[in-house]
């Protein structure tokens, strides 16, 4: 059965960095599907983070973390990645890895939620203040 599998996420200072993995398990074709990253803070909706074509070639970002983020991945490893810096209180939320919903699906769509095949579980990012 195929999977997201996110981990790295844990208690930081603002200011801090962190790194977040995302482990595709069972998915043949990983290296042809676009990713993202989501992210969901207590009370609000999911919200779109980043995401990389599958080449890597194109990523995209929300304003909100222009700058202090950056997605990669390791296609050899089958692995979605998210380097965050310069951490803030704003920054808490439970952290999803999703996948294109087809082969087709683009970076540029995966800040839709109608364009996500998959979720992962999630992983918890808290920056205290």
């Amino acid at each position: 059965q195929a999977q997201l599998v996110e981990s790295g996420g844990e208690l930081v200072q603002a200011g801090g960095s962190l790194r977040l993995s995302c482990k595709a398990r069972g998915y043949t074709f990983f290296s042809s599907y676009a990713m993202a990253w989501f992210r969901q803070a207590p009370g609000k909706e999911r919200e779109f983070v980043a995401s990389i074509s599958w080449t890597s070639a194109d990523t995209y970002y929300t304003n909100a973390v222009k700058g202090r983020f950056a997605i990669s991945r390791d296609n050899a490893k089958n692995a979605v990645y998210l380097q965050m810096s310069s951490l803030k209180p704003e920054d808490t939320a439970v952290y999803y890895c999703a996948i294109g919903a087809t082969l087709m699906t683009t970076s540029a769509e995966m800040d839709d939620h109608e364009n996500v095949g998959s979720w992962g579980q999630g992983t918890q990012v808290t920056v205290s203040s």
